[in-house]
């Protein structure tokens, strides 16, 4: 482990004088970065704040990176012991044989405990985006009593009706793709950050942030570059019969929960609101980020921040 480098680098941001200030800010800020083995896989992580204070364990969505918190962690690093990591065969972690999501909650308790987050006084509060929301149901289901509460966000939470609305205009299930299919190379950064998109579509109110997330994507590959993620991150379970049983997963997990979701977004959308509360979910909050859509950070990171800070201090008030 050591203190990271700085993220801000000419390739991705050939002038840092237009970046805005709470973001040079808030990447200035120390953080700690390395790896630790979690059932003979390699886990990449970053760590912010006093190790003394209260743990947040974060992760992220599908395909993405541990960098989509690296901006928002360090609002929360003063008063929290806040540690962001690469799902495995995403980012900077290591590909997992056979990963199924029980594998992939197993390996959120073993990352709190590699990193002394389940020593503290206080449970962890795991943050987690999309796709990484649901790693964060395995692992509350799998051991009820570590985690003290999960702060979902914009995770796809559709009533069955909705659901089917969705799949009828030709869109798979996130995170669908074929296993066997090897990475494309592009000759240099530029063509391969022309490919970099996010799922699903979105325009984004912060295009830097679409700059930055897409660097740390990639990886040099000799002369080339390619993905950082394994394409064998697409061999599991992406049934519909799984996202029909997200919504009265999320409502029956254990422990205390708050739902954050961009106001715009696709995947949880105001009926999904009334669908949680029709499950029996009505002392779950559920925080809409205005103006923002699925990747409500790269959308309002501020405003995001501060409902996901709102929530988190209320949490530990009642602590």
């Amino acid at each position: 482990m050591n203190l990271a480098t700085s993220d801000i680098v000419p390739e991705w941001a050939p002038d840092p004088s237009i970046l805005p200030g709470w973001f040079v800010d808030a990447m200035a800020l120390p953080r700690e970065e390395g790896f630790v083995t979690v059932d003979g896989v390699r886990m990449h992580y970053f760590r912010w704040g006093n190790p003394a204070a209260p743990p947040v364990l974060m992760t992220h969505g599908f395909l993405s990176h541990a960098r989509c918190f690296a901006f928002i962690a360090p609002f929360l690093a003063r008063d929290y012991h806040v540690v962001a990591y690469d799902l495995s065969g995403m980012g900077d972690s290591d590909v997992r044989p056979h990963c199924d999501m029980p594998a992939r909650g197993r390996e959120m308790i073993g990352v709190a405990e590699a990193l002394g987050l389940l020593g503290h006084a206080r449970k962890p509060i795991v943050v987690a985006h999309s796709f990484g929301s649901a790693v964060a149901l395995e692992a509350l289901e799998l051991a009820p009593a570590t985690f003290g509460a999960a702060v979902i966000c914009d995770m796809m939470v559709l009533r069955p009706s909705e659901l089917e609305k969705y799949r009828s205009d030709g869109r798979t299930s996130p995170g669908s793709g074929d296993p066997n299919r090897p990475h494309r190379r592009y000759p240099d950064y530029l063509n391969a950050r022309a490919r970099y998109v996010l799922s699903p579509p979105q325009p984004v109110a912060e295009p830097f942030l679409m700059d930055y997330m897409a660097y740390y994507a990639l990886r040099r590959e000799g002369s080339n570059w390619t993905w950082k993620f394994s394409p064998a991150v697409f061999e599991r379970d992406n049934s519909q019969r799984l996202w029909l049983e997200i919504g009265p997963r999320l409502v029956a997990a254990p422990g205390r929960k708050a739902i954050i979701h961009g106001e715009k977004s696709q995947l949880f959308t105001r009926d999904s609101c009334q669908y949680v509360r029709e499950l029996g979910g009505v002392d779950i909050p559920i925080i809409a980020v205005p103006e923002a859509r699925h990747h409500l950070m790269l959308d309002q990171p501020l405003a995001f921040t501060a409902a996901l800070r709102a929530v988190i201090d209320e949490w530990s008030k009642s602590d």
